[in-house]
């Protein structure tokens, strides 16, 4: 009986000398702790419902990865350009293509208060019955003016589904945020092989079948995602910021707790929330954007770090290859459909490959280390791209013509390994919660406006100066890789929450790439106290 009550005594000392370590450690520091304290068992009964919640929300970026390769090569088909006057180059292909862009960004005064409002889920849920009502509009269009406006629905609703990323990291297990985030957008080349191998088993087809076949099924993954989102459990960050506590809790100990209340990873957050959440916030009220710009810090949040890469993304010459692969192709010579959706599914393989690679790597090579990389990288596979286009008008010879396709998939192979899964994650990671729903909806508006630009004026652009437009691109990317090593914030490792404290520094970059000592000390004081208490 003694020895019993001796065991238990243990067990409530060490609780104790672990409860009040982890209440002095903060943010990176405390989740190295709770990794090694709780290990996460990560093949757990709710571990995997997680992954399949994620999963499916993964779909909202599939959707986008559907659309980018539906419009990329379907301007090659006979029949759509008969049906609407277009063809590969040109202003018009620029609008069709563009529209996407404009209905985008026009979604922008209600995305963030959809989501702030009324919950991350009825965000989502109103964005994909958006873009199912625009694929009916496109699928039923005779003329091009019904075409664009289907295409402004679907853009309208990509806008509001901005929801879908946030909704992930904060749903997604602290220990496990930067993989869980980063796989979201690598979902792009599920749709966009989807909307690939669809294409090609219709190239075939003489008829209007070859393209309306195709924008009918752009409906299937927006509707999975509106018959499952209503049975997920809302945001728990939500739940709390919207004093709903105790929902917030169960979310938690159900999810990230292992069914455990007291769970080391249960506690941290509730901690975190208490002290960074406000109740009160101007994220409760619609009209109210004055968070994303009321200080130096926020500034430094929204405009060269939340903004930059995924508006950046928009001009490294990839979203060109999606949505203009045949004007690209026809550079190097290769003008059959065939042979260019045979190319579209390769990229698409191999795209999708490099993607889950990057995003499984993430929380390995950090956020900034990878992209500056890849901003170097690509600028070298453009002037390769440069040599063999050239050479090709000069001479018409195949191994130029062979070099270049090389070129195309190592740039796209490039830009998926990093680029895919940082421009959601990122954005997410360095917005606070009082800005993250507004602020993505900010983000959304600007890179809306860069791909606007992009789309419109590159099939103009390839039409004009062919080859020479890839010098724009080379250029651009060499800017990107100096811009994000001076001013781009590592948030490797680091709470959603602790960010705040990083911005907060008079050089956010510098203060971001500190931790190791904080770490190394966490441990060591874990370390001491297990000792003693084994003791």
């Amino acid at each position: 009986m003694t020895d019993n009550k001796s065991a238990t005594a243990e067990v409530e000392d060490t609780q104790a000398v672990r409860a009040e370590l982890l209440h002095s450690i903060r943010g990176v520091a405390a989740i190295e702790v709770a990794q090694r304290l709780e290990p996460v068992d990560v093949r757990s009964k709710r571990m995997w419902q997680l992954y399949g919640i994620c999963a499916v929300m993964f779909l909202a970026a599939s959707t986008l990865g559907y659309d980018a390769s539906l419009m990329g090569t379907m301007l090659d088909f006979p029949a759509f350009q008969e049906q609407f006057g277009a063809t590969i180059l040109g202003a018009k292909a620029g609008l069709i293509t563009a529209m996407f862009s404009i209905g985008s960004v026009s979604a922008l005064p209600f995305v963030g208060p959809m989501g702030d409002m009324w919950g991350r889920r009825f965000g989502i849920c109103t964005a994909c019955s958006i873009v199912i009502m625009g694929t009916i509009i496109q699928a039923t269009a005779k003329s091009l003016p019904q075409y664009l406006a289907g295409r402004f629905f679907l853009g309208f609703g990509s806008g509001v589904a901005g929801a879908a990323p946030a909704y992930i990291v904060e749903i997604a297990h602290p220990a496990y945020r930067g993989i869980m985030g980063g796989l979201f957008n690598c979902f792009y080349y599920v749709g966009y092989f989807l909307a690939a191998i669809v294409l090609r088993g219709c190239v075939h087809y003489t008829s209007s079948a070859s393209w309306l076949i195709p924008t009918g099924l752009q409906a299937g993954l927006p509707f999975i995602l509106l018959v499952c989102c209503p049975f997920f459990p809302e945001s728990p960050r939500w739940l709390f910021a919207h004093g709903r506590s105790e929902e917030c809790l169960a979310v938690l100990t159900r999810y990230h707790g292992n069914d455990n209340p007291n769970s080391i990873y249960v506690q941290l957050q509730m901690r975190e929330f208490t002290e960074e959440l406000s109740t009160e916030g101007a994220d409760k009220t619609w009209w109210d954007y004055r968070p994303l710009f009321k200080s130096r810090a926020a500034l430094y949040r929204v405009i060269l770090c939340a903004t930059a890469i995924p508006m950046f993304a928009q001009w490294t010459g990839q979203g060109t290859v999606s949505y203009f692969l045949p004007a690209v192709l026809s550079t190097s010579g290769i003008t059959t459909t065939e042979k260019v959706l045979d190319i579209n599914i390769g990229i698409a393989v191999v795209s999708g490959v490099a993607s889950i690679l990057g995003g499984s790597l993430m929380d390995r090579l950090g956020r900034r280390k990878l992209l500056i990389s890849c901003c170097a990288c690509l600028t070298l596979a453009w002037v390769g791209m440069i040599v063999c286009t050239y050479e090709y008008t000069v001479t018409s010879g195949l191994p130029s013509a062979h070099a270049s396709v090389f070129f195309i998939f190592l740039v796209a192979v490039i830009f998926s390994f990093a680029y895919t899964p940082l421009q959601q994650l990122y954005a997410v990671e360095c917005l606070d919660y009082e800005q993250r729903a507004k602020g993505i909806a900010f983000v959304t508006f600007w890179v809306s406006a860069a791909s606007l630009v992009n789309l419109f004026a590159s099939p103009i652009a390839l039409e004009k100066i062919g080859w020479k437009t890839y010098c724009i691109w080379a250029a651009t990317c060499a800017l990107m890789g100096t811009f994000f090593y001076f001013f781009m914030v590592e948030t490797k490792g680091r709470t959603l929450e602790e960010m705040n404290y990083v911005f907060q520094q008079k050089n956010p970059r510098i203060a971001s790439l500190i931790r190791k000592e904080q770490i190394d000390e966490a441990v060591a004081m874990t370390q001491d106290a297990d000792a003693k208490t084994e003791a």
